[in-house]
């Protein structure tokens, strides 16, 4: 089993600090040299997450009441773009369990965040979310998916979360929940700290994806659940994913991401040019175009933005789809093979045609593959 060496380690009880802190190439490394086995087995990476808490990873997010650094949004880009260059599937994972901390952190529980989130920050719990179907099409289902009685106490849930990663692996999920009453044209919705062993909660088992099915994404069955009050973080409210903050899978993190694997693609790409001369054209053009859709990345984190936040999904979109397959036509034959990092970029780029992807994306991406011009 693949161990981090006690001197280093000894050398990370500070944690890491910043994105230029040297500790963070170390843990990329290692993150790095276990993705292709992770890929290959599907196993939940339990090896990587507590890597991540051993480096203080968790502590980016949050503030310092509760044991974190308090990184700003721009710093957390940064290391978002280096561990997803590393490994894609742990570092989507990790954007699920801080969006659940966020939530968390972001609401009016003061109990449950004084409970829930030092442990959440020392990686002593893990923690994600199901709440995507309170913003796609499900949420205009005549019977959602997801339903919530008032009841004695607390609510009474019935239904799923349609799409949660690591459910079984998680302490707690963050799920959202519409109210059923009679003749509501508006119904209203909340969200709360599920304790994944309530009676009445089960974990399907996980979707089998294309690319990440290592993060064990699957239905979280709820079957007349009783929550107490006690763990409801925001309403019930009209629209309550307005309410706080959490993992803005639709914005420009996934676009993070998908640069993140942009930049393992390129990365390869830039090794084989020291041989290979005729990769050196492709290779400036993919870099330059990666150079501009950071720019605009860090405009949009900065809130000076050059282009809308789906414009440049759109274009982080593209670009990993570009970068990975270029990265598979220089590995050749080689990269054909089960278990070549080419390979297994070309899957994950996929990931980011059908994850949290606005209509508006998909219709340009879908022009692109046509060879039709979009706006």
């Amino acid at each position: 089993m693949h161990s981090t060496p006690q001197s280093f380690r000894a050398m990370c009880a500070t944690r890491i600090t910043s994105p230029d802190d040297p500790a963070l190439d170390q843990l990329c490394a290692e993150l790095a040299e276990l993705a292709n086995e992770l890929d290959l087995t599907g196993a939940w990476p339990q090896r990587q997450l507590q890597l991540c808490a051993e480096y203080g990873v968790y502590e980016w997010f949050l503030a310092p009441q509760w044991g974190g650094q308090a990184w700003d949004d721009e710093k957390v880009v940064r290391g978002y773009l280096a561990l997803s260059s590393a490994c894609l599937t742990t570092t989507f994972i990790l954007t699920q369990r801080t969006g659940a901390c966020r939530r968390i952190a972001s609401s009016g529980n003061l109990a449950a965040q004084d409970f829930l989130l030092p442990d959440l920050v020392s990686g002593k719990l893990m923690a994600t979310v199901g709440i995507s179907h309170l913003t796609t099409s499900r949420r205009h289902l005549a019977t959602p998916v997801l339903r919530a009685e008032r009841a004695d106490g607390g609510y009474l849930l019935n239904g799923f979360a349609p799409w949660v990663t690591g459910a079984a692996q998680s302490a707690y999920v963050i799920v959202g929940a519409t109210m059923m009453e009679a003749d509501d044209p508006t119904p209203e919705e909340l969200l709360i700290a599920l304790p994944s062993d309530l009676p009445g909660v089960s974990a399907d088992e996980p979707a089998r994806l294309v690319g990440l099915g290592a993060s064990h994404t699957g239905q979280l069955q709820l079957q007349d659940v009783f929550v107490e009050d006690r763990w409801v973080l925001a309403g019930p409210v009209e629209n309550v994913m307005s309410v706080g903050s959490g993992a803005g899978a639709g914005g420009y993190q996934t676009s993070t991401l998908a640069l993140g694997l942009t930049r393992s693609a390129l990365g390869f790409l830039g090794q084989q040019s020291t041989q290979r001369t005729e990769l050196g054209t492709p290779l400036d053009a993919l870099q330059e175009d990666f150079d501009e859709v950071s720019e605009l990345l860090f405009s949009v984190v900065r809130g000076q933005p050059d282009c809308s936040s789906e414009q440049l999904r759109k274009r982080a979109n593209s670009l990993a789809l570009r970068a990975a397959q270029a990265a598979l036509a220089a590995a050749k034959g080689t990269g054909y093979i089960t278990g070549h990092p080419a390979g297994r970029w070309c899957r994950e780029a996929l990931f980011f045609l059908v994850w949290s992807c606005p209509q508006p994306v998909l219709a340009a991406n879908l022009c692109e593959l046509a060879g039709i011009a979009s706006d």
